[in-house]
């Protein structure tokens, strides 16, 4: 059992938890949870470390307990855990998962593709929500820019609630290079925007689509939004300007759902 905070693999995953630089740099991002670790993919999980009442728990799950015989795992004390974990009550159990990678080209040659593009958000909380939300809608992947909040933050691991593990998703450089990939395929894009004069309800999705969701604050920049096929707006009453990112990214993608439902 690991009982010193002073460890090394202690001090590892603690700069994993803070530093995105050293996340990018050994490929690795974590998750908490007996939740989180259930459903990962065994091929991703690089380690864990578990208390030892986690690892009772465990016990009591025939099927966590076989994928935890799988795998290579350490004990470590309750001391020891807090110092690792990424929140204030953790559940005694975090993985260790390597970064899947997933190919652009591929994934826009799926049939009748629906997209979500998202332009330097920066709230990790809502990337999570939106992840999560992206697999509730079936969005074929998630397409993000350089300078979006990273994907591996614990706050978006959090809150995808596993759908990091099955949603796919893509870093570019910028959105504004493949905008011209998206319209040889034949891939509609919608800018959510401001200067929409059509409801987002009066469209059809029912063909490979592309939503573009831009920065909380901002929205998307005006290189971007005029390289959309079509602008498209969400109703409002009130003074409000506009929605939160993974609102508005929700509303949507379940119109698109919705549509392609009525076929």
């Amino acid at each position: 059992m690991i009982t010193s905070v002073s460890n090394a693999k202690v001090k590892q995953v603690v700069l994993w938890q803070k530093k995105s630089r050293e996340r990018k740099q050994d490929q690795v991002f974590l998750a908490e949870g007996r939740k989180m670790f259930g459903e990962a993919p065994e091929a991703w999980i690089r380690e864990a470390y578990l208390t030892e009442n986690a690892l009772e728990k465990v016990k009591e799950n025939p099927e966590l307990w076989k994928k935890l015989e799988g795998i290579s795992w350490e004990l470590v004390s309750d001391e020891v855990m807090e110092k690792m974990a990424d929140t204030q009550t953790p559940q005694g159990i975090l993985t260790v998962l390597k970064c899947p990678q997933y190919e652009l080209e591929p994934l826009l040659d799926r049939s009748n593709g629906l997209f979500l593009l998202l332009e330097d958000l920066q709230d990790p909380g809502n990337l999570g929500t939106i992840m999560r939300t992206s697999e509730g809608a079936g969005i074929t992947a998630v397409i993000l820019n350089k300078k979006t909040v990273d994907i591996f933050n614990p706050k978006t691991i959090r809150a995808t609630m596993g759908s990091i593990y099955r949603v796919p998703f893509v870093l570019v450089e910028n959105l504004e290079e493949i905008m011209p990939i998206l319209k040889q395929k034949g891939i509609r894009t919608f800018a959510a925007h401001l200067a929409g004069e059509t409801y987002y309800t009066g469209c059809s999705f029912q063909g490979s689509t592309a939503f573009l969701i831009g920065n909380e604050g901002n929205g998307l920049s005006k290189e971007l939004s005029e390289m959309a096929d079509s602008y498209i707006k969400i109703p409002m009453e009130g003074k409000l300007e506009s929605l939160n990112a993974a609102v508005a990214a929700a509303l949507l993608t379940y119109e698109a759902k919705r549509q392609r439902s009525l076929k």
